[in-house]
């Protein structure tokens, strides 16, 4: 199966596709590593996985959407999760564009490029801040 997989980076994108890879699915990871959490705690958690032959990752933004384009063009992903989320609800008072770009503009991108490249199934799991 071929899968996209939005937010590797993260704690529920990064052992969702250990558990795709390690039952022999392909996975197209992205992941536009912000520094809203330690950026080292996303190279580690990363680096378990991404040297494995039937992954491929994409550092960008979920609001690119020619990026994003892109990797559906490419890729042709048969499903796709979508886990990618700015988090934390206090800090969207400091910085509310950041949750439009990440959560409403990034998501509608990813809705999208579903609808445009023929995707069989969508997961979307989001964060508390929408």
């Amino acid at each position: 199966m071929r899968i996209l997989v939005t937010g590797t980076a993260g704690f529920i994108g990064a052992a969702l596709t250990e558990r795709l890879l390690a039952r022999g699915d392909e996975v197209y990871g992205i992941d536009n590593h912000n520094d809203y959490y330690d950026p080292a705690l996303k190279e580690a958690r990363l680096s378990h996985f991404a040297a494995h032959p039937r992954y491929t990752h994409l550092r960008a933004d979920l609001a690119d959407a020619a990026a994003i384009n892109h990797a559906f063009h490419e890729f042709q992903p048969q499903r796709v999760a979508n886990l990618a989320a700015q988090a934390g609800v206090r800090y969207s008072l400091k910085n509310p564009q950041a949750y439009v770009q990440s959560n409403i503009v990034g998501f509608v991108n990813v809705l999208e490029a579903c609808r445009h490249g023929n995707v069989e199934h969508l997961v979307y799991a989001s964060s508390s801040s929408v």
